[in-house]
């Protein structure tokens, strides 16, 4: 067995994580992921303004202050933190292992940077003009590489985010590319923890019934040489790893049922969650099919110029305010140059009888784009603020408009794995070479089986809707079920499952799989009406996973959603009130109070 823990799940992480992980008990590894799909372009904007720079400078601040500490403890460290520059991050580490003294082998993974073949290989034509990052997702066995060769430290570029868990644990056991239902093991293992806290509770829509008082611990998985994993923590530390904080992180930001990636299709359909002690969940069941051929990229581009401004419309005749100010600045647009893209959102966050002025206050807010900054800068913001004595009764902003600033746009682009240099660079220089899979499936990156993946309808003996003894309640589906939503691209995804500890769970999944059908998913979610929508049940866990593809337009750095990651949709989802079959509700009396 391998301990394997994560100090990172994003740039911008609790600084103190890796301490903590390393001084708060044992572990063999301690991985960080620290890249996203905006990260990347964050990282370009960087690397454009000093090209010494595109890695995560947090990850530098933590290795400074704990990599003696690391070295003491024989923890050896895998991160993706080099982004677009992993070779300018290991001698940054270098420097740093120096200066204090440390004799500490350190290398780094590259080949996932594109950009100089973009043209060669059609990525910019993918970008829709020329791309400012064109980054391939690499698999794990070159970080493998680097560790059984000794390496103390690996960073990487662009790697899955599982494979900074996979990669140590390919290189502890000795799998090779055939060890297909071992390496599926393992990235379930990733997948789990590459979010850090979100496994301990961390977003957890169940967050009432644990103790949050304290910071959450960083999660644990400890891999098996099959493949089974126990997700676990650090004794003493916050949060909690249950049954349903692990279902959370497991049906986060997926699509279908087979999770792809460039080592292993991983089947998440027959994974199988057990309790088996305190803050310990076990998984199994994890089964792998050959990689994809193809290789995803990650393509930033330069999407154009933006600007905001949100109007506050307080009281009574919400929609005639709203009116007279999109009349208004329409007027304004006419004489001057108008946006290539004028988009208006009204949210009515207002309530009647309203006992604060908060909650007698909708948000109106406008959205510009243009391939040029003239239109939404300042021309932009003197017009909405010059309205401010003659408009709507009440008039005022959130906060002044400003000038109009760049923004990127994300698409994700296919090429053969072979076509993609997967490069080790050993602390003394060598270079080592990693062949892509030997093998690969028909898998399709971008094949949408929509209704195919939906199983047999359940043999749970409760009774169709309309015909249950004791009627329905209603009211929000979030009395019954936990979710968890995110992005992938311009995507959104939202798992919603049965708390494991339900009575009736298997006949609760039974009742959630036939009301999340593609009419009622519209109706519950609106906004998604007229957007392409997967339904995927996943029955081992009691789940389902939606996916609304182009709900976040062009992906984070561009969305003009309230929510532009995502992160909230589930828990919209959960508010919204259904008829549930009375003896499904935990408290049916509860239940039915909490709806009035």
């Amino acid at each position: 067995m391998i301990r394997i823990g994560n100090c990172s799940g994003y740039y911008g992480d609790r600084l103190s994580a890796m301490r903590e992980m390393l001084e708060g008990g044992d572990l063999d590894y301690l991985t960080g992921d620290y890249l996203a799909e905006l990260t990347m372009l964050i990282l370009g904007r960087d690397r454009m303004k000093d090209e010494s720079l595109g890695y995560a400078k947090t990850f530098v601040r933590q290795m400074t202050d704990s990599m003696a500490l690391a070295q003491q403890r024989g923890v050896r460290i895998v991160a993706n933190a080099g982004g677009l520059n992993p070779a300018a991050l290991a001698a940054k580490l270098r420097e740093i292992a120096a200066e204090q003294g440390l004799d500490i082998a350190i290398a780094h993974v590259e080949g996932d940077d594109l950009i100089a073949r973009a043209d060669e290989l059609g990525l910019n034509e993918a970008a829709g003009g020329d791309a400012l990052t064109a980054n391939a997702y690499l698999g794990a066995f070159g970080i493998a590489a680097a560790l059984t060769a000794g390496a103390d430290v690996v960073v990487t570029g662009r790697v899955t985010d599982a494979s900074v868990v996979v990669g140590p644990a390919i290189a502890h056991f000795g799998w090779g590319r055939d060890d297909l239902d071992a390496l599926a093991g393992a990235v379930v293992a990733g997948h789990v923890i590459e979010c850090g806290t979100q496994a301990t509770a961390g977003n957890f829509s169940g967050f009432a019934d644990v103790d949050m008082s304290t910071p959450l611990g960083f999660p644990i998985a400890e891999i098996s040489a099959d493949g089974s994993v126990v997700i676990t923590k650090h004794e003493g530390t916050g949060g909690a790893v249950t049954v349903d904080t692990v279902t959370a992180q497991l049906v986060y930001e997926i699509q279908s049922p087979v999770y792809l990636g460039p080592d292993v299709s991983t089947r998440l359909d027959g994974l199988t969650l057990s309790q088996v002690g305190p803050d310990r969940v076990a998984i199994t069941g994890a089964a792998g099919e050959p990689p994809p051929a193809t290789a995803k990229v990650c393509l930033n581009a330069f999407g154009g110029f933006r600007n905001a401004v949100e109007f506050l419309l307080t009281g009574l005749d919400i929609p005639q305010k709203a009116a007279l100010i999109e009349q208004q600045m329409e007027a304004a647009f006419a004489a001057g140059t108008r946006p290539e893209t004028v988009e208006w959102h009204l949210d009515r966050t207002d309530a009647d009888d309203p006992e604060t002025q908060a909650r007698a206050t909708s948000l109106l807010r406008l959205h510009v784009k243009s391939d040029r900054p003239e239109p939404v800068g300042r021309a932009f913001s003197d017009a909405a603020i010059q309205l401010a004595l003659a408009s709507y009764p009440g008039f005022s902003v959130s906060r002044p408009p400003s000038a109009g600033t760049p923004y990127g746009v994300y698409r994700a682009a296919y090429v053969p794995q072979a076509e993609v240099p997967h490069v080790v660079v050993h602390p003394d220089g060598r270079r080592q070479h990693i062949p892509p899979p030997g093998t690969a499936s028909a898998a399709d990156w971008t094949k949408r089986d929509g209704e195919s993946d939906r199983n047999a309808p359940l043999e749970t003996g409760f009774a169709p809707l309309g015909e249950t003894a004791g009627g329905t309640t209603r009211t929000p589906l979030g009395r019954l079920v936990h979710a968890r939503s995110g992005d992938k691209g311009g995507d959104a995804n939202i798992g919603v499952w049965i708390p494991a500890d339900h009575p009736r769970r298997d006949d609760a999944f039974a009742w959630l799989l036939d009301l999340l059908d593609d009419a009622t998913v519209r109706e519950l979610l609106p906004e998604a009406a007229a957007l392409d929508i997967e339904i995927h049940p996943l029955p081992n866990l009691c789940a389902v996973n939606v996916v609304v593809h182009g709900l976040l337009g062009e992906g984070v750095a561009s969305s003009t959603r309230l929510d532009p990651q995502a992160k909230g949709v589930g828990e919209w989802l959960r508010a919204r009130e259904c008829a549930i079959p009375s003896v499904l509700l935990p408290d049916p009396t509860t239940a039915a109070e909490a709806s009035l």
